[in-house]
């Protein structure tokens, strides 16, 4: 894959200020036709020549960054740059068409390019990680209090507290938490399964994920506050 450089890929806070500057070119050019917009929401939302020079451009700018994003998470990939160049130009289709239906959100809050280089490694890391599970059973168990791992110190008494906390994790889990809240908090924060995985695997969404994780989490913290293991600012004895 001879596009997965460090080299050719723009940095997120490149994008344009308030006046007209070019952009760099595939190759090292820059000319007229690589100019990027003096305000790219018009320029995007407005048909016409400048439109499709900003969908362009912007194209270009996703498929670098989701290079990018797969270069680093290459190791989890197969050693097939046709297969990987296809993921690369997925994303950055998807991530593409994901930021025009959000175009209107955009708050000026950072460089448009910035943004815009968010959703490119947003899509291009969830890509890898679907690849990565595809073949992978997804399996929501519920909590087994017999396999808590023993705490790791080389202090005794540290080792001590450490392994009450957990058994006391463990409990709370068990008691305060629904059979549903016990399992995604299981596959998320101990299988380890990407979210976004799970969440095509179960036909959800990321968000009611994240809404039952935060859900189990409050739980949670309430529980081992009232049992004196956490102060009520969240941080332990």
């Amino acid at each position: 894959m001879t596009a997965l450089s460090r080299d050719d890929i723009p940095s997120p806070g490149s994008g344009p200020g308030t006046t007209t500057r070019p952009a760099p070119a595939p190759g090292g050019l820059a000319g007229p036709t690589h100019v990027e917009p003096v305000d790219w929401v018009v320029a995007l939302s407005t048909p016409g020549p400048d439109q499709q020079h900003a969908q362009r451009m912007l194209h270009q700018l996703m498929v670098r960054a989701a290079a990018h994003q797969v270069w680093r998470m290459r190791s989890a990939l197969p050693d097939d740059p046709a297969s990987v160049e296809v993921i690369i130009q997925q994303a950055a289709d998807e991530a593409m068409t994901a930021l025009l239906a959000k175009l209107h959100t955009f708050e000026g809050r950072s460089r448009f390019t910035t943004w815009a280089f968010k959703f490119a490694i947003l899509q291009a890391s969830s890509d890898v990680r679907r690849l990565q599970w595809r073949r992978r059973e997804v399996e929501l168990r519920d909590l087994d209090l017999g396999t808590i791992p023993a705490a790791d110190h080389d202090d005794a008494e540290h080792s001590v507290e450490g392994s009450d906390l957990a058994n006391a994790l463990a409990r709370a889990m068990a008691t305060v938490l629904t059979p549903y809240q016990r399992r995604i908090a299981v596959a998320l924060l101990v299988d380890e399964v990407p979210i976004d995985v799970l969440a095509e695997r179960l036909g959800t969404n990321r968000g009611a994920l994240y809404k039952t994780l935060h859900e189990a989490r409050r739980r949670l913290r309430a529980e081992l506050t009232v049992r004196g293991y956490l102060s009520p600012t969240g941080g332990a004895r």
